[in-house]
């Protein structure tokens, strides 16, 4: 059986923004100013490979404890910041439904944990939902680990497997992981550029999908 594997901010919670000013204020914080734009384009990756990107934005090396500290920063600010968290058009009703189906779905994520429990509870995530996240693997994306690990626990071949993104990171590590990636547009990505990084089809958001699930051959 075909199976789902979603990521979590910006695909199914409305939370991209929110992890973008909590970089920025956590940088400002360190003396380390950075144009939001730079910020949200790189969304969606580890925060270890985040805080590398900014090293090379600022021309200097940051070390292991600036990265460190920048991570846990960001994560305060984001808790703060993310109180309440809005689920995206469609999410809750398309994970309900595929429960209803039994179609099997997994969420993998480069967030960690406390971040992302308030959104999972927004989801009513049920708690046999495999629910894979950046401490659980060696690397994020756009490694294809947390898709791979998420497959695996699911156990459902990896290429029988779609994986929903909102960014250009998850479909290039959905390519790595031989998986088949579909792109929703609630992260700010374009659909060219979700196409051009190997998505199979790109949708408006979970609504939409969720009404073109045939068109994956995930239902009948």
């Amino acid at each position: 059986m075909r199976a789902l594997i979603f990521d979590l901010d910006g695909t199914l919670v409305d939370t991209v923004y929110e992890h973008v000013v909590a970089w920025q204020q956590a940088l400002a914080e360190a003396d380390m100013p950075i144009d939001g734009w730079k910020i949200h384009r790189r969304i969606g990756m580890s925060g270890g490979l985040f805080t590398r990107a900014v090293s090379r934005e600022l021309g200097r090396d940051l070390s292991a404890e600036e990265a460190e500290r920048l991570q846990r920063r960001h994560g305060e600010i984001f808790r703060a910041l993310a109180k309440g968290r809005r689920t995206l058009p469609g999410a809750v009703e398309l994970l309900r439904s595929l429960a209803e189906w039994e179609v099997p779905y997994a969420i993998a994520t480069s967030g960690r944990r406390p971040e992302i429990d308030a959104s999972l509870q927004a989801l009513s995530v049920a708690a046999s939902v495999p629910i894979v996240q950046r401490g659980d693997v060696a690397r994020a994306k756009p490694e294809p680990d947390l898709f791979l690990a998420a497959a695996a626990r699911l156990s459902v071949p990896p290429e029988e497997c779609y994986v929903v993104g909102d960014a250009v990171w998850d479909l290039l590590a959905a390519r790595r992981g031989k998986m088949f990636g579909v792109g929703v547009l609630t992260g700010g990505y374009g659909m060219d550029e979700l196409l051009a990084a190997g998505a199979y089809r790109v949708y408006r958001d979970t609504a939409e999908l969720k009404s073109s699930l045939d068109e994956l051959g995930v239902i009948p």
